[in-house]
């Protein structure tokens, strides 16, 4: 029978261990949280009242309540709580976690399925707990370290055979919500059922990569990581680079995360990458490169002086407040151990490179002229040398510490936010070339590149007909990399000739068991009219060929929202009856998939803005990501939804009213106004939920590379329920609206918050347009009003804001910065 984990306690309430319990919360799993009882109070923290004889998880009467023996674990829990980015998906979350202490409160570790110990990075501390744990531990009980480099042998070192059959590693990568990947680690008697379970709890439930490592000195990532990073540094060195030359290299150019290194190792904390380092450079010594793996002077001086970076405010990077009340950022200066303003790198080929879109052909792009003899500027010697020495020290350690090229990549995709693993930057790049350049700059091959050479093979992966191959070491040949159960990825399904119709905005896919899927691909994924003509498509098709239609796609964002370039231009040249009929098309797609005959599940993940939230709305169901920030965000450029997004609001406002909250409309559309004005977006598919824009039975998938299988089922379910549309004719009245009654109330609340100087001038003119949209218009008096009344109001308040020169000033300033302009 499958192993089922459903109750997890943590073991530390550290930084680590309060956000891993944090998202074990989450994802709706039993969790306690427990950590040390604190120490007897000194006299003079006595006098202050404080004990720790009060009754635990209490406090005794009348004393504050860090007087209990629980204050500890409690401070670790609201440091989670307070956590940007946040550690929980939604506010409140923090009550489901029982929380106690090591002394009174172990017996909960009886109940546990999965025990996790997330205690300092100390052996002997880990150990002591751990004995005492088993005391308590029942048979056959999950116990698991989180550590990122101890070994996970010598840590369960003379635990009993019953203890080492369910003892394993697993290591999170911080924050836990938001780095993917888990590496586990088994021991040497662990059970494959032991590693199956893990496996699937944090696959399913914690919505991770899960990569199995061996256990070796910092396991996979933080092996390849740590030396790229020290890599880079020795590079620095040797080019004469700044900081922010380094970091403008190996950041977006090179696919890696924008903190790129040296802000990286300010968020890590600089003695976190100190004890790292120490780590493998102690536990390595037949490593080729163990010399690299001291810790630099400069790390160490840092350290020494507490410059640990973000926690303390100070590491490569300083923020500083100037007079007038607006931060500016320094950088440290080595040679004088100073703070000097930030200068800007300048480099012709990374300029060039952001141009090119695609990470393979950017990098490509940027090391060419070193592959073909030539020159380059120091940007490109400086990413030829992070990258090949990076590719050469992960070829050298399969099998070392991993068998599989394919965990290596995922690892470092997952544990360090890389868009592209060491073996696809290989491929990427070209192995004969880059091998070849290796050798010419007398560089040894390691064995893996010359037997892929002898096998007569030339890249790590291949892919034909839809299935993609690996290079497998030890049979020297390729295997099929077959997609986890329940994962669908589009790229291969149309590469079996399953995409039945494209163009520049999206495609039209055939799932299988009659589930039709439009996805979009886009820059941005962008709403044109590409995109809107490929849905009404799709929709034709559902009428005729397919029982039900999921909206998806599997980019880093769903949708960023409307094509404002085409916006502004047309507004510019203020050709109204274009912009009237380009609204008034976007509505009429958005009606269409609600009043669709069959089912239409929307499935947006990342960035659902404005018109990608609009889309959403109209679904039939919304299966969104545990990461989809959704939000209708147009008045930050001046505008109102103008899709049909007001509308759904407003129709979720009626629902909730005439529900079970015991809520009146009007107290119902207060918060649709005040997210739809503050163009809030959530920071969650859950916290979507709390702002209305998932409905009760719309669901969440906590692992994203699941959310396009998930919406197919999810499809296939209302399929299977003979799902009916009963939604009302878009010309029936349908929709109550409050009219004077709410008009007057909401512009009473724009007038306090220009008073109060919250909202500028021109923030007042647009909240009272959308206001008069939610009122429906200039009734005196509530009555009933149908979808198409509403789309047209919105859609008139849309246009006639779009010819306000603040919008256009808005709207062109959000292009050119990314930002929203309050004018």
């Amino acid at each position: 029978m499958k192993r089922a984990i459903e109750k997890v306690v943590v073991l530390g309430a550290g930084t680590m261990g309060a956000r891993i319990a944090a998202h074990i919360a989450n994802a709706g799993a039993w969790c306690a949280l427990l950590d040390m009882v604190p120490p007897e109070p000194h006299d003079e923290e006595q006098k202050r009242g404080l004990s720790t004889t009060g009754p635990p998880g209490a406090g005794s009467a009348g004393s504050p309540p860090e007087n209990d023996r629980n204050r500890i674990v409690r401070a670790g829990l609201a440091a989670a709580a307070k956590s940007r980015p946040a550690a929980f998906f939604t506010r409140g979350l923090e009550k489901r976690i029982i929380t106690g202490n090591f002394d009174d409160d172990l017996k909960l570790c009886a109940e546990a399925d999965w025990i996790i110990e997330v205690v300092a990075e100390n052996l002997e501390i880990k150990r002591a707990l751990l004995e005492r744990v088993a005391q308590v531990r029942k048979p056959g009980t999950i116990v698991s370290t989180n550590t990122s480099g101890l070994p996970v042998r010598r840590i369960a070192e003379g635990m009993p055979d019953e203890w080492q059959q369910h003892w394993a590693g697993t290591h999170f990568f911080n924050p836990p919500r938001y780095l993917k990947l888990v590496e586990i680690i088994p021991g040497a008697a662990t059970r494959a059922e032991v590693i199956e379970a893990l496996s699937d709890f944090c696959d399913h439930k914690l919505g991770k990569g899960v990569v199995v490592a061996k256990d070796t000195p910092n396991f996979i990532a933080n092996r390849v990581g740590t030396y790229s990073m020290l890599n880079a540094i020795r590079l620095m060195a040797e080019l004469g680079m700044t900081f922010e030359e380094v970091d403008a290299c190996t950041g977006s150019a090179l696919g890696w995360p924008k903190s790129a290194t040296f802000r990286t190792a300010d968020i890590v904390g600089i003695d976190v990458l100190q004890h790292v380092v120490r780590n493998i450079y102690e536990n390595i010594p037949q490593d080729e490169s163990r010399e690299l793996y001291r810790v630099p002077p400069l790390i160490e001086e840092m350290a020494r002086r507490g410059w640990l970076g973000e926690k303390t405010g100070r590491g490569f990077y300083q923020r500083v407040k100037k007079s007038g009340g607006e931060s500016e950022i320094l950088t440290l200066d080595p040679a004088k151990m100073e703070y000097r303003p930030q200068q800007k790198a300048r480099f012709a080929s990374i300029e060039a490179g952001k141009a090119v879109e695609d990470t393979r052909e950017r990098l490509r792009m940027l090391v060419t002229p070193l592959l073909e003899g030539k020159e380059g500027d120091k940007a490109q010697k400086f990413i030829w040398g992070v990258l090949s020495e990076m590719c050469l020290y992960a070829a050298r350690r399969v099998p070392e510490i991993s068998d599989s090229i394919v965990d290596v990549d995922r690892a470092m995709r997952w544990g360090f936010g890389w868009e592209l693993g060491p073996f696809e930057t290989w491929d990427a790049i070209g192995v004969e070339s880059m091998a070849g350049q290796l050798e010419k700059e007398g560089k040894k091959l390691p064995p893996l590149v010359t037997e892929l050479a002898d096998a007569g093979k030339k890249s790590f992966y291949q892919s034909a007909h839809g299935q993609t191959s690996y290079f497998d070491l030890a049979s020297k040949a390729y295997k099929p990399l077959r997609p986890p159960e329940g994962v669908i990825i589009l790229k291969e399904v149309k590469e079996r000739s399953k995409e039945i119709e494209k163009n520049s905005g999206a495609s039209l896919i055939d799932l299988g068991d009659g589930v039709l899927c439009c996805e979009f691909h886009a820059k941005m994924n962008a709403i044109g009219g590409d995109l809107l003509s490929m849905i009404n498509k799709g929709l034709a098709r559902l009428r005729t060929d397919f029982n039900a239609m999921v909206i998806a796609n599997q980019a880093v964002n769903f949708s960023a929202g409307a094509n404002l370039m085409l916006i502004l231009m047309t507004a510019q040249e203020q050709e109204w009856d274009d912009l009237h009929l380009m609204v008034r098309q976007f509505q009429n797609v958005t009606l269409a998939i609600k009043h669709a005959p069959k089912p239409v599940v929307v499935a947006p993940q990342g960035l659902a803005l404005g018109g990608g939230c609009e889309i959403a709305l109209h679904g039939t169901r919304i299966h969104a990501a545990a990461e989809a920030y959704m939000g209708l965000v147009e008045t930050g450029v001046g505008l109102i939804p103008g899709g049909g997004g007001t509308k759904e609001m407003m129709i979720r406002a009626n629902e909730r009213a005439e529900g079970e909250e015991n809520l009146d409309l009007f107290h119902a559309l207060k918060p649709v106004f005040e997210n739809v004005a503050m163009a809030k977006v959530s920071t969650s598919g859950e916290e979507a939920r709390e702002l209305g824009y998932l409905r009760r039975a719309d669901l969440v998938a906590m692992n994203q590379d699941r959310l396009v299988a998930d919406a197919k089922q999810t499809a296939l379910g209302l399929v299977r329920s003979e799902w009916r549309q009963t939604a009302p004719s878009p010309t029936e009245p349908s929709i109550r609206v409050l009219g004077e009654e709410f008009s007057a109330a909401a512009k009473l609340a724009v007038h306090m918050m220009l008073r109060g100087e919250f909202i500028s001038e021109y923030d007042a003119l647009v909240a009272r347009k959308l206001a008069h949209v939610l009122s429906g218009g200039a009734l005196s008096a509530a009555q009933l009003v149908s979808e198409q009344y509403i789309l047209d109001l919105e859609r008139e308040t849309f246009v006639s804001l779009c010819g306000e020169r603040k919008t256009q000033e808005r709207i062109a300033h959000t292009l050119k910065t990314g930002k929203p302009l309050r004018n």
